[in-house]
Formats: structure tokens, sequence, C-alpha cells
């Protein structure tokens, strides 16, 4: 090796939020690991880098517990108590009260911004993880005993593993010719933050319209004490143009007729962002030595704000599956281990896939007869406590085989 040249256990490439958590649970536990990111930190912190907040369901949040992050990010983070879904203009809604199954909220809404710098202030504390930011992987060479990562800067990573955390146009991914399965879906979210007159009590609405789901999602309220929400407005994407260049007075408008009078009046908060939807899904999420999380694998519709939850659960059950073995003293690379985790991995993403896809295409329509029976469904849902149960417990991602970190195990 030459002067510079890093050798560790796991290498992840991708410094966003779930490469981030994945390299801070992996560093608790003593696993050696390298985490790339092409882009600095000053950059990934800027205001201006990225406008979203992300949903933390209630076993996500077991996630970032395990990873040592959320007790550096609950300070910042809005509970969400109650959940309601309307179908644009008919009477009926659903409504969803955490306190129907326990005494934990169903989530928290942490601003993305916030939630990197304190992933980044934490690795910093960790021994056994290195952050490399501003850097890039330009190579990378899968061997029987291990892997040699290419920077370019000169230096080279040797690892166990490498896994892609890098998102949707993956390098990892590509790099081991692993193919996906895409489609857009023609809607673009406008993502922004807004003021409002009235306190929202924990209250996260999803209203569906036919252009799209429109999202308001409870935040802590700022600095100035002004009541803040997050906004996720899906538009088509040939109309969504037109709503970021309106004048601020006339997007108010806009914004208000959306959001009705529940909040009192709104206003626009700091700056829009607007990104294209779509659906993309890997056709293996491993290879020799490789193994693909969040983004890199997996991306759907924010609908049900499930797109990072999917990714926490993936790190959850990888992070299990690797602390095993290094218990044992097992090759962390090894096949028979990446393959059980795509076992455990494929299918909950799948049907999450297939979840949201089928809600958007069922209510971005006014078909009278599709309303019709989707409104008999909303209805029908509040009537079943059992089922409205189960929903609930879907939301707070805590149904289904979990992996040790969410179920408490």
């Amino acid at each position: 090796m030459q002067q510079g040249d890093l050798r560790t256990q796991v290498l992840v490439v991708g410094g966003g939020l779930a490469g981030l958590t994945l390299s801070a649970a992996l560093g608790r536990v003593g696993i050696e690991t390298v985490v790339v990111d092409r882009e600095s930190r000053e950059v990934r912190t800027d205001p201006r880098f990225d406008g979203r907040t992300t949903a933390i369901s209630l076993g996500s949040r077991r996630v970032l517990e395990m990873a040592g992050v959320w007790d550096h990010v609950a300070d910042e983070a809005e509970p969400i108590l109650d959940i309601r879904i309307a179908d644009d203009n008919a009477p009926l809604f659903l409504h969803f009260d955490h306190q129907e199954v326990g005494d934990e909220p169903f989530g928290h809404i942490v601003d993305n911004r916030v939630l990197r710098e304190r992933q980044q202030a934490l690795l910093d504390r960790l021994d056994s993880v290195t952050h490399l930011a501003p850097a890039q992987v330009e190579g990378l060479d899968r061997q029987a005993g291990g892997i040699v990562a290419a920077l370019a800067d000169g230096r080279t990573v040797r690892a166990d593993l490498v896994v892609g955390a890098d998102g949707r146009t993956s390098f990892v991914r590509q790099s081991a010719g692993i193919e996906v399965v895409r489609w857009s879906y023609q809607q673009t979210a406008l993502v922004f933050c807004m003021a409002h007159a009235l306190p929202h009590n924990g209250l996260a609405v999803e209203h569906f319209m036919p252009s799209g789901p429109f999202a308001v999602l409870p935040m802590r309220d700022g600095a100035d004490g002004a009541h803040r929400s997050s906004v996720v407005w899906s538009e088509r994407t040939a109309a969504a143009p037109g709503f970021l260049a309106l004048p601020e007075a006339a997007f108010n408008a806009e914004l208000q007729t959306r959001v009705g009078e529940y909040l009192g009046d709104v206003r626009l908060l700091g700056e829009r962002f607007a990104y294209p939807l779509g659906v993309q899904h890997a056709n293996a999420y491993v290879s020799a030595r490789l193994a693909l999380v969040g983004e890199a694998a997996h991306a759907i519709h924010p609908i049900a704000g499930q797109g990072l939850n999917l990714g926490l659960r993936d790190i959850a059950a990888l992070v299990e599956i690797l602390l095993e073995r290094a218990r044992l003293g097992l090759d962390l690379g090894d096949g028979a281990a990446l393959a059980l985790y795509e076992r455990r991995r494929r299918l909950d993403n799948l049907l999450m896939l297939a979840v949201t896809d089928g809600l958007n295409r069922l209510f971005s329509n006014a078909v009278p007869p599709v309303r019709l029976a989707r409104d008999v469904g909303l209805g029908l849902v509040g009537r079943l406590p059992p089922v409205k149960r189960f929903f609930m417990r879907q939301a707070m991602g805590t149904a289904g085989r979990l992996p040790a970190a969410i179920s408490g195990r």
C-alpha cells in the first residue's frame, strides 16, 4: 500500500442520509468503516442543497437510536400525533390517532439539513469511521479476498465489503452491471417550508388530488416562534414550472387554496425546490462483495413518506448480519451472508413499491366510479378498528418481519 492508502472492513460509497446512518451504525459496533462522499460537508449542509424534510417512522427512529443519531436530532424532531387522509373534495376522510395503537407517535419530521449536520458531527467522534468528503470512487476491483477502490485523488481503499449508498444513479450498482427497472409518473414534487397562523398540533395531512398527493407535515416552530410545516406538493410535470415561477403573493394564494383554513393564513418560507417523481428498482441488491442500500437499490413515490424509511430498514438488516459475522470473526463479504440480506429485504421493498405505486395511480385521477370506490374504501377502513390499526402500524414501520434494531430483540 502507498502512503495515504486506506485499509478497512467496510467501504460505504455515498454520504447522503442513508450512507451516513449506515456508517454510524457500523462504527458504533466497532466495525471499521470508510465512507466516501463526492460532495463536501459544506455543500451537503447548505440550505440550498436540499429543501426536503424526512418523515422518520417509529421503526426508523429505533434504527437511528441504534446508530447513535437520534439523541442528536431529537431536539429538532416534531412528533406526528395524528394523520388525516382526504380524497380531493370528498366529505369523508380517514383519521389516525396514535393513541389507538399505543403511547408512541407515528413518527417525527426532521429537516434533512439538520439530520446531515448531526450525522457528520457524530462520525467525527467515532474512531472506527473515516469520513472522506469530498472524495470520489472512480474504480472498483472486486476480488476473491476483498475489494480495492480507486479514488479520484490517487489513493486506494481496501475493504472486505463495499456498500452502495450512492443514490439512484449509483456508481457502485453500475460497476457491478446490475440493471434496474424504472418508470416516471410524469409528476414533480414541489417541496418547501411554510408558516401558518395556527398551530398544527402534530397533525400530518395527506390530501389526494387529481394532479397528485398534497402533503402537509408538522415541523418544529421556528426560532422566531412561527408555526411551521413542510409541504410536499405533487403536481403534473408540465404544470410544475408555472407554479415555481409564480410571484410569492400569487404562490401563497395557490397554497392557501390547497391547504384550506385549518391552519389559518399560510405563506411560503424560504425557497421552493422541485424533484421529478418516479420508481426505480434494482434487479439485484447484492453481487460479489457488494451490497446496495436505500435508493441505490430502490426508489419509490413519496406518497406515504416511506422512501428513507425503507432504506433505514435495509441498514438495520445489513448491520444485524454484519455484526453477527464480525462477532464470530467471519468474512463480512461472504456471499451467503449477502444473499441472506437480499432475501430479508427484497420482498418488503417490493411490497411497499407496489402499494405506493397503486395508491398514486388510484388517487391521482378524477374518474367518478374510481372516486366513489376509493371514498367508500376510506370510509370502511375508518369503521373497521382491526384494519385501521393494521394501517397505522404500517405507517409506524412496526409491522411485518423486523430487523432486531426495530423489533427491540
